[in-house]
């Protein structure tokens, strides 16, 4: 019997945005990479080109897909959004100070309004499971959110606490036995 392929995902968060720098909750807030989100988005493109990209799958918000761009010219490949990546809502707290709505509601899980964690880890992971059919051991870059990738993360390898910085990646490996961890925290320089 033959033994398919694990399927490789590689987990770009987008690069850095004014509203990173300002500790403010971007969620679906729209706001375009600055000089160092492209100059990271460049950085990570220029990385992940000798694995060979196959396909990148973005984000549609502007940040992502902006970063997904680099990275999917970079490698030669189309550009295709999915809104299962998309960052979490954050409702009437977007643009917020994230300190500020931790003080007030003890996190930002009981804000009212905040989309359940566990909506978005379904929806990330239903569309990372639909990306592993067709592989060929030739990763995917998936272009998304921080608020996406933690509860992926974590979903596959509970406990683990990774800094999710602007522009690093992970790497997920697929096989029959489940989604696992190849590594995090990546960064290029």
């Amino acid at each position: 019997m033959h033994e398919s392929t694990p399927a490789r995902v590689i987990l770009v968060r987008h690069g850095h945005t004014a509203l990173n720098a300002a500790g403010r909750l971007r969620g679906l807030a729209d706001p375009p990479l600055d000089d160092t989100g492209i100059a990271q988005a460049r950085a990570a493109a220029a990385a992940l080109r000798p694995l060979g990209i196959r396909r990148v799958v973005s984000s549609p918000l502007r940040r992502a897909v902006r970063t997904a761009a680099i990275i999917a010219e970079s490698s030669d490949v189309t550009l295709e959004t999915d809104p299962a990546f998309n960052d979490r809502d954050y409702g009437p707290w977007t643009g917020h100070l994230k300190a500020e709505v931790v003080r007030e509601w003890g996190g930002v899980d009981a804000a009212p309004g905040v989309e359940n964690e566990q909506v978005v880890l379904a929806r990330a992971m239903q569309a990372l499971n639909e990306l592993t059919g067709d592989g060929d051991g030739a990763p995917v870059a998936v272009v998304t959110h921080d608020a996406v990738i933690r509860p992926v993360l974590a979903s596959i390898q509970p406990g683990i606490s990774p800094a999710v910085e602007t522009g690093s990646w992970a790497e997920l490996v697929h096989s029959s036995d489940g989604w696992a961890i190849a590594s995090i925290d990546n960064t290029a320089g």
